[in-house]
């Protein structure tokens, strides 16, 4: 370094300040010994920061002169001297100076690329496009490739400030994408802001064709499609070197989705650059090749607003022509003279032009269904209804009708048809036959039963719509021939399995076609004779596809014809052949006709025809025949046979329909036999446990019925013991209108006592509806405590034990107390109704072989007996006491008085009752 020059001081030299001061000697001496010292300059420097910018910067020019490799030093140098010139113009001289100054830096700094975007920063604000363009240039070339990523994005901003040339701007980006391809989408957006749609739309076709393409932004090939169709169709004079037709089309081939969106870009394409003929053009085949509604109701909504455009266009036009020809000059109305002519023929041709065009629209408008349906035919050509819709469009033009149906018939598949394919064939033939061509009708029939059609059933339609055809003709003679030849049996092996028979053609199975037998057999019985019509019956009974149906009009026939006996054998067929529930109608009709026929002359051939009915007949389904063969016996047979019927009858119906069967069977019981029939079976109805079971609710009912009988006949204690022995099945909470007919009964025929014991009865009964809920709760909830203790039953705990003892002493008491009544119950008869003899029906000597008569006594009671009861005052003599020293106490019976008797002694009477009835129920829950 070399020595300070020393200047005059008698001078008074400006650079006086850039002198060393005694202060900077410490520094100056340390740098004299070592100039390459950079902690010494960074001192220096940091010492002297308060020092003016031209001291600092001459210290600076010192300090990289002998460290020009120093990165540090030149970015603090270059860094002060920016902030430096900081708002100062663009041209002054310090911002030149500065752009020198990182000129040199760069000789040594050209690796750092810090250096270089703070210096093209500075450029960029200075608006030096050229110098700046050249300097990114610059930096790039002295970069590695590692480092140009964050040029180019100085680079890429620097380019996209207003006022840069489209030009210069589009060569860098292509330089760009040479090395990052995949911000090609950058590219295009910038191309599309500067309104160069042809390098745009060209560059996007580039990416669509690359495979390996992946958009940054996330935009799918689809996306990428449609813009790019957008792009071409709304600017096709800047991209006339592309070949748009090919682009679209090659996108209506890839995206199915889109294809009336595509179809209506192309026809745009050529609008815009006024080929209205190729855009027609485009529309039709569009209309035509589409094949979703969505689709062409876009095409043809395009369509139709182009033609009305240009309609309007044209107008438009006419109208300005017009205007122009009205403000004309008197001068230019003298010139007009000569080509007067030539005006009016223009004038013409323009109107003739609007009159085609508005013609064309008229014609497009009326197309819209046929085309619809070819839509629709398109998507699904083997669509029957469409078909059907198709001919239909072409109402009065019978080629296009002919050409139709032939095409349908040719297209539509029988296993892919949606609906009925054969009814094409039929409509077909019936087209013919609408317009006089029968001959014609007739073949159309010829080649439709040719068809190989997926059911039997649609070979058996056409073969019937032939007939009826034939029949509307009146050719009966070729209808029944036709019916003979549709039925006739085909030619192959007898014995074939199920499945080998439904592989065969319809053809072939034919002729087990229950419609075609069904209108054969009508033709027959109209125009045949009575041989014919049997042997076309008796086919199908042998093919045995007969229904029910057809075996009651087979019968019916021939008892019209008065074939009797020949109809019953065909009864007998049917009810051989059909099961339950299809055989009811023929028994009932077989039952019926043959008791109207022979009525009492073949009795006994009648019975068993009835037996053999029930004994086939379903419990569910007896009811009918049972009131049948009731009814035979009445009128033909005797009345015990009837009785006995009718027992059988409330033993096996339903017990839904038991009740309906009790009704009639005690009507007929009143009719032939009187009372006591009747009180037999009420008596077998209400008993527990009667073979002719019924539910409560029906029990309930025949037990007030057979009260209100005997309350009719003046029984009263009857009717008493009636209503007591089915009051059990009571509750009082529920049947309340049961107790309510009791206590107007007693009301009516008892006393005080009899209705104190009737409400003693409800209490009990009430209480014994209770405990049976109570005693259920407790079981469950004891279960449960069992399983959630985990006590066996032997019980390992002293808990468990005491338990288990005691279950042991309530089993074994249960058990006694088991044993007893079943003891008692095998000890007394079988009786009735508790409280009173049976009236003779069932016999009481059966009570002999019981045991001593004062069981028999005590069993059995007169109902003429007349009860006294023991005064309130007297005690009842206790019997002896048994061997445990223990007597059966008489049980204590209060009878309920009314309240108005006692006065204000009513709430004490009322409790003496309430403890009584306690009572009875503790002695009768022991009992039980």
């Amino acid at each position: 370094m070399c020595p300070a020059r020393v200047l005059n001081p008698s001078k008074g030299d400006a650079s006086d300040d850039l002198m060393p001061s005694d202060e900077d000697l410490l520094y100056e001496e340390e740098l004299l010994r070592n100039p390459y010292n950079l902690k010494m300059w960074c001192r220096y420097l940091q010492a002297r920061t308060d020092a003016p910018a031209r001291r600092r910067y001459l210290l600076y020019e010192r300090a990289i002169r002998s460290l020009p490799g120093s990165y540090k030093l030149w970015y603090a140098y270059l860094r002060e001297r920016r902030v430096a010139v900081r708002g100062s113009r663009m041209d002054s001289p310090a911002v030149q100076a500065l752009n020198n100054t990182y000129e040199r830096s760069l000789v040594s700094m050209h690796k750092m690329p810090r250096v270089w975007l703070d210096y093209l920063e500075f450029l960029m604000d200075q608006k030096l496009v050229t110098l700046t363009r050249h300097t990114f240039d610059r930096a790039m070339t002295a970069l590695p490739i590692t480092q140009h990523d964050r040029i180019w994005e100085l680079y890429l901003k620097f380019i996209r400030q207003p006022g840069m040339p489209v030009d210069t701007a589009i060569r860098v980006y292509r330089r760009y994408l040479k090395l990052e391809p995949t911000h090609t989408e950058e590219y295009i957006a910038y191309l599309k802001a500067k309104d160069r749609w042809g390098e745009a739309a060209r560059k996007l076709a580039e990416i669509l064709n690359d495979d390996t393409f992946r958009s940054l932004e996330g935009k799918s090939k689809h996306q990428l499609w449609l813009e790019l169709c957008d792009m071409v169709t709304k600017h096709p004079k800047e991209v006339e070197g592309m070949k748009v037709d090919a682009i679209l089309r090659g996108g209506i081939r890839k995206f199915t989705d889109e294809v009336g969106r595509l179809w209506t870009s192309l026809a745009d394409y050529y609008i815009r650059r006024g080929m209205f003929e190729k855009a027609r053009d485009v529309y039709e085949e569009g209309l035509t090749s589409v094949i979703t509604v969505h689709d062409f109701s876009l095409i043809f909504d395009a369509y139709t607003q182009f033609e009305e455009s240009l309609i309007s266009a044209k107008m438009e036009q006419m109208a300005d022509d017009e205007d122009n020809e009205e403000g004309g000059d008197e001068e230019d109305a003298e010139a007009a003279v000569g080509i007067g002519s030539g005006e009016d023929f223009l004038l013409k041709d323009d109107a003739k032009d609007i009159d085609m065009r508005l013609a064309r629209l008229e014609y497009l408008i009326s197309r819209r269904p046929e085309l619809l349906n070819s839509v629709m035919l398109r998507q699904n050509p083997h669509n029957v209804a469409e078909w059907h819709k198709r001919v239909k469009l072409f109402e009065g033009n019978a080629t296009r009708q002919i050409l139709t149906y032939t095409e349908a018939v040719r297209t539509v598949d029988i296993d892919k048809a949606i609906g009925k394919p054969h009814s094409l064939w039929c409509a077909f033939a019936k087209f013919y036959e609408r317009h006089g061509d029968v001959p014609n009708a007739r073949v159309v029939f010829e080649k439709a039963i040719q068809v190989a059609f997926k059911y039997t059933d649609d070979l058996a339609q056409v073969w019937c719509e032939w007939c009826e055809m034939e029949l509307r003709h009146q050719n009966f003679k070729r209808a029944l021939e036709l019916m003979h030849r549709a039925t006739a049996d085909p030619v192959r092996p007898k014995r074939m399995t199920p499945e080998e028979e439904r592989a065969l053609p319809v053809q072939q199975r034919l002729y087990r076609s229950l419609k075609l037998w069904g209108l054969y057999v009508d033709l027959e019985e109209s125009l045949g004779t009575i041989e014919s019509t049997r042997a076309v019956y008796d086919r199908i009974m042998e093919h045995r596809i007969a229904t029910p149906q057809i075996v009651l009009n087979y019968a019916l026939y021939l008892q019209e014809n008065k074939f009797w006996e020949d109809s019953f054998k065909v009864y007998e067929r049917g009810v051989a052949l059909f099961k339950y529930p299809h055989v009811k109608e023929i028994w009932q009709a077989y039952l019926q006709h043959f008791v109207q026929r022979y009525g009492g002359s073949k009795l006994e051939r009648a019975r068993d025809m009835f037996e053999q009915a029930l004994a086939q007949t379903p419990p569910e389904h007896s009811k009918a025949i049972f009131l049948q063969y009731a009814l035979l016996e009445e009128q033909h047979g005797l009345a015990k046979h009837a009785m006995e019927v009718y027992a059988r009858a409330v033993r096996q119906v339903p017990k839904a329909e038991r009740m309906a069967v009790y009704d009639l069977y005690l009507a007929k019981a009143s009719e032939f036999f009187g009372i006591g029939k009747m009180r037999e079976i009420y008596e077998k109805a209400i008993e527990e446990e009667s073979p002719f079971e019924l539910p409560d609710a029906d029990i309930r009912t025949m037990g007030l019925k057979y009260a209100q009988l005997e309350r009719k006949l003046g029984e009263i204690d009857r009717a008493r013991a009636v209503l007591v022995h089915i009051s059990a099945l009571c509750d009082p909470r529920r049947d309340k209108a049961f107790w309510t007919e009791w206590k107007e009964f007693e009301v009516a025929h008892g006393n005080e006592d009899t209705f104190r014991e009737m409400l003693r009865i409800q209490r009990s009964i009430a209480a014994s509806y209770s405990h049976v809920q109570v005693q259920s709760t407790l079981d469950a909830a004891k279960l449960a405590a069992q399983i959630n203790s985990g006590v066996d039953d032997e019980g390992l705990m002293n808990g468990g034990r005491s338990g288990a003892g005691t279950r042991a002493g309530l089993d074994a008491m249960a058990a006694a107390e088991a044993e007893a009544m079943k003891a008692a119950d095998a000890a007394a008869p079988r009786s009735t109704l508790a409280g009173f003899v049976s009236a003779g029906i069932i016999q009481q000597g059966q009570n002999k072989e019981a045991g001593t008569e004062g069981k028999v006594a005590a069993t059995l009671k007169n109902p003429e007996e007349i009860d006294i009861d023991v005064g309130d005052g007297e005690e009842e003599v206790e019997p002896e006491a048994d061997e445990e020293g223990q007597s059966d106490r008489a049980e204590l019976q209060t009878k309920a008085i009314p309240a108005a008797v006692f006065g204000s002694l009513a709430g004490k009477v009322v409790a003496e009752e309430e403890a009584v009835g306690a009572l009875d129920r503790f002695k009768k829950r022991r009992v039980q």
